[in-house]
């Protein structure tokens, strides 16, 4: 998509969704493999539970059937976190590399991206291997390419008509 602008501003656009894009992809992997909640986590889950769970929308479940009865801020930050999380990875990719400007595509990578992300956590014990997780953050991507779309289209038609 970024290809496709013709603008004077072209260069510093390239350069600053590149640099915003390094920067996500450095604060992801430090909340995702660094943080001390990580472990934490891990440590919980394997004090009594399974430190995984394959079944998938289990924990979507077992968190909206416990709504009333834990603190609101827990599930949703454990619900739409996910979401949240994985919503810039969906624009980046068919915003900067061609090769992702399909909805399928950059769907299916963020799938992979995540599978690998929560595989690599479990393996290194700083979390919980979660179905759900890779669910939620797929559903993020998706959403995050629907959004780009969505902008893109719109920027393109205001300078098709000259506005």
């Amino acid at each position: 998509m970024i290809n496709q602008i013709d603008s004077k501003y072209k260069k510093w656009i390239t350069a600053t969704s590149y640099s915003l894009f390094t920067l996500y992809i450095i604060i992801a992997a430090v909340l995702l493999f660094l943080s001390p909640y990580r472990q934490a986590a891990y440590e919980l889950n394997t004090t009594g539970s399974n430190p995984y769970n394959i079944i998938p929308f289990k924990t979507i479940t077992d968190y909206i059937k416990a709504s009333s009865h834990i603190n609101q801020s827990i599930w949703i930050s454990n619900l739409f976190g996910n979401i949240l999380a994985f919503l810039p990875l969906g624009i980046f990719l068919p915003w900067l590399f061609e090769r992702f400007i399909g909805f399928w595509r950059t769907t299916g990578t963020v799938l992979l991206a995540t599978a690998l992300v929560e595989i690599l956590q479990f393996f290194t014990r700083v979390g919980s291997f979660d179905i759900d997780d890779i669910i939620l953050n797929t559903l993020g991507g998706a959403i995050g390419y629907v959004l780009i779309r969505i902008t893109y289209q719109l920027f393109m038609r205001g300078v098709q008509d000259g506005n």
